[in-house]
Order: structure tokens, then sequence, then C-alpha cells
């Protein structure tokens, strides 16, 4: 549910509105310009370039502040979802007042827009480690580690990312997450072609049975994921182990020859 512009009021804390915020720093930077003229003009007054330090400290204790909020924000959506999540209870768990926070985003609608932002570039990143070119000179057992290991480690260090992307009502992002399952499917067909041999027993003869192949490994690795981020330590290495094991007892028939380099 979009939350309401009451929402947006001072806190019982006393803490300012963005709009009062924002009079109080310019009111800041005009005594400070002031006090530079007024040196200027003083009798042999050297000439000095304007400040930059206090503005870069700004603008560093903001881009912390915002960093700080994205990862509350993330800690709430894993625990309780996007759609049950309010500002109230990101405020609470960066340990500021909801004033502190609509000084820097209007809603959770914006947060969950910049997290998702971040975590998808994040994951670009990851799917760039797993599908390397040097990976398909591996072994199956090794290509399915080189893959497998990267995308697996990205999503446990981040649930936050499959809070967000598999969640229910997620705004402005899910066109993204929509392009990085595309990309992912481009991948594994890639990886496919180069490695699967048409003439294998169960192998994918045309580029319809290949693409129905490369969905069905999608959908495992989806499905594991869901037991793998719901478990810990030994059992958590348990099922890691056992999707590579599903993958490679699915894959191995096709996977007769490896491709020339």
């Amino acid at each position: 549910m979009r939350e309401t512009s009451r929402t947006k009021s001072p806190d019982k804390a006393g803490e300012p509105t963005p709009e009062a915020a924002e009079a109080a720093e310019a009111a800041r930077a005009a005594k400070a310009t002031g006090a530079t003229r007024a040196a200027k003009t003083a009798p042999g007054a050297v000439p000095e370039a304007a400040p930059e330090a206090a503005p870069r400290r700004r603008q560093a204790r903001g881009e912390r502040r915002i960093a700080q909020l994205l990862a509350a924000a993330a800690g709430v959506f894993c625990r309780t979802g996007y759609a049950a999540a309010s500002t109230n209870a990101i405020a609470r768990e960066a340990g500021v007042s909801p004033g502190t926070l609509y000084q820097f985003f209007p809603n959770k609608e914006a947060i969950a827009v910049e997290l998702g932002g971040h975590l998808l570039q994040r994951a670009h990143e990851a799917h760039g480690r797993a599908f390397l070119p040097e990976n398909l000179n591996r072994p199956l057992p090794e290509l399915l580690d080189a893959v497998l290991d990267p995308v697996i480690a990205f999503n446990c260090e981040n649930p936050a990312f499959w809070a967000l992307m598999h969640g229910a009502g997620i705004p402005g992002i899910s066109q993204e997450h929509d392009e990085l399952h595309v990309g992912m499917l481009t991948r594994v067909e890639e990886v496919l072609r180069a490695c699967v041999t048409p003439t294998a027993d169960g192998a994918p003869a045309t580029e319809a049975e290949l693409t129905h192949v490369a969905h069905m490994v999608l959908g495992i690795v989806k499905t594991s994921l869901e037991l793998i981020l719901a478990s810990e330590g030994a059992d958590r290495a348990a099922y890691v182990t056992e999707l590579k094991t599903v993958l490679f007892r699915y894959l191995d028939p096709m996977f007769t020859t490896l491709p020339p380099h």
C-alpha cells in the first residue's frame, strides 16, 4: 500500500521535515557565504578559493546515512516481506527517526527501488563471474562449481535480493528483474549450445528443445535456492551438494564432448 503524505509530518522527537531541513541547510550556506564575502572585503585580505570541505563532508554523511537506511531496509524486507514492511520499521532498524528517513526517501517504494537497483548491479557482477568463457573448458562437475558457486554465494550474502525479486507487489524493479532472468537464460543456452552433443541420448536436437532444457536448469536452480536460503550451516551445504548432483545427472548424458578452443 502506498503510504500517505500524513506520514511525512515531523515525528514526536521533533525531527524537522525535509523542507525544514533544506531551509536550515540553505541558511547555513548563506551564512557561510556571507562570512566568506566579509573576509574577502576586509583591508589587506588575500583572495581565497571557495571552501569545499564542508559540502564534501555533508555529502559523505548523506551517503553513509543512505547506506545505513538501505541496509536496514534489506533486513526488514527479509523478515517481513515488502508488503508488510513500513518506513517506521525501517527507521527503527536503522536507529533513526522517521523524519530522518524522509529526508532521503519519500516512501518505502523509493527505498525498494534504490535497494533493488544496487542488488541488481551486484547480481549482474556475480553472473559475470559465473559465466566466464574459460569455464567452458572445464569438465561438467567443475563447470557446475564455477557457474553455481558465485550465484549461490551472491544470494546467500544478499537475501534481500530474493525477497525483493520474488515477492509480490514490488514496484519499479520487475522489468529489470525480468531482463536479468532473460540474460541468465541466454547464458545457459550458450553454455548448452557449446557443450551439448546433439546426437547424445536425450540431448536437445533443436533450438526449441535447447531452450526447454535451459528453462529446466533455471527452474531447478530457483527451486533449490529457496531451500538453500531457508537453511544454514551443514543443511545449506547439503542442499548445495544436492543441487549440483541433480544438475550433473540431468546434464551429463548430453555433455559427451567439450567444445574445441
